[in-house]
């Protein structure tokens, strides 16, 4: 989650809550057909541009509400795959670019609106990505009453707190070598674990590259 005012309010999605919902427990069925409510406004905000942000806001989309998906930086730099982007767009979901929440607005425990502020591009940082400044006295509140949050995974910190000789990289994500090896001998990790939200292909071609290391692992060591 973001960490900002107003999360707990109902009508606030994590992605992960309402693409299950939605597709796995089939909640746009609900009553006739499946017993897992949704509750999906008239105008959604979905916070994010990656890949699970677009199936989240088509998903919202075909529920019928006014699709906007807020993004602090610019289409240019936005994760999602550039096919995916388009087809979000051709079916009618709204792209903010250059927005980030401040705030989540709510009136008797029901999302109404974000409060949201300008941000603008400055010179690279450390990581090549260019620094995120926010424009002062640029923030105005709009009217919502569903927010989907699509800001990436993390691991789970239950996981890395039990276990804290693991060494994580820069975002939280579990640190390894070209292996795929942690740096505790003999534990090995992948997938989004290692590289927060990505695709199935990915995180399957690194539980393979992760077998195979593991039994090299294994036999150097008889």
């Amino acid at each position: 989650f973001m960490r900002i005012m107003g999360e707990e309010l109902n009508g606030v999605y994590s992605a992960n809550e309402f693409l299950i919902r939605t597709n796995l427990m089939k909640s746009y069925k609900f009553p006739d057909e499946y017993d897992t409510p949704i509750i999906v406004g008239k105008k959604v905000a979905v916070i994010g541009a990656g890949n699970v942000a677009m199936d989240a806001a088509r998903s919202a989309l075909r529920y019928g509400a006014e699709t906007h998906l807020i993004y602090r930086r610019s289409k240019q730099e936005a994760p999602a795959r550039a096919e995916e982007f388009e087809h979000a767009l051709q079916e009618g979901v709204r792209f903010r670019e250059l927005l980030n929440p401040k705030r989540i607005i709510g009136k008797d425990g029901w999302v109404e609106g974000l409060e949201l502020i300008q941000m603008e591009l400055g010179e690279p940082d450390s990581s090549g990505r260019r620094r995120l400044i926010p424009v002062e006295g640029s923030e105005f509140i709009e009217r919502f009453d569903t927010v989907i949050e699509a800001i990436g995974t993390l691991p789970n910190r239950l996981f890395l707190e039990r276990t804290k000789q693991l060494e994580v990289n820069r975002w939280g994500g579990i640190q390894v070598d070209e292996g795929l090896q942690t740096n505790i001998p003999g534990v090995f990790a992948g997938g989004d674990s290692i590289s927060g939200g990505a695709t199935v292909i990915q995180a399957l071609g690194e539980g393979r590259k992760t077998a195979e290391s593991i039994h090299k692992y294994l036999i150097e060591k008889k």
